[in-house]
């Protein structure tokens, strides 16, 4: 008997075997830092590449269309934003420097979201297990409704 019920994930144990999704779970959980100290109004648009090769992630504000985004591909591997100074970096460390280098992507991301952020941390322990979040390609893919971003919060 199938259950609609929601599941909880298992918590993860070890590190995903994959170096590509261990970088991107860095970049996640950056994002994750900077919600934790304020900047919950940041959020993440994450799909494949043309290729379905690369994973990409855009960070941006939902109703600030003015506010230009900060772009990764897993194609720049550790060079995150085209940083050549962020290899061995943690997340909190890529924070700190993310909010230095993209000061009014940050400033227009102040705020609390706790929709947003609660979400985000529910799409990093899927990451955790080896499932990057997709929510675009150039090709079909299946969302589950529940997985998909909140709407906006209202200031």
């Amino acid at each position: 008997m199938t259950s609609d019920r929601f599941q909880p994930l298992p918590v993860a144990q070890q590190r995903p075997a994959n170096e590509a999704v261990r970088r991107c779970l860095r970049l996640l959980g950056m994002l994750h830092e900077l919600h934790k100290v304020g900047y919950q109004r940041l959020r993440a648009d994450m799909g494949m590449s043309p290729s379905g090769i690369h994973w990409r992630c855009k960070i941006f504000v939902a109703d600030r269309p003015g506010i230009e985004p900060a772009y990764y591909t897993s194609a720049d591997l550790t060079n995150y934003y085209r940083w050549t100074d962020a290899a061995h970096d943690t997340a909190r460390q890529m924070a700190v420097k993310f909010i230095d280098r993209f000061p009014e992507l940050c400033e227009a991301g102040v705020g609390l979201d706790f929709a947003n952020a609660g979400w985000l941390t529910w799409m990093l322990g899927k990451a955790e297990g080896g499932e990057l979040p997709v929510f675009f390609a150039d090709y079909p893919i299946d969302i589950d409704p529940r997985d998909r971003p909140p709407p906006p919060a209202a200031d």
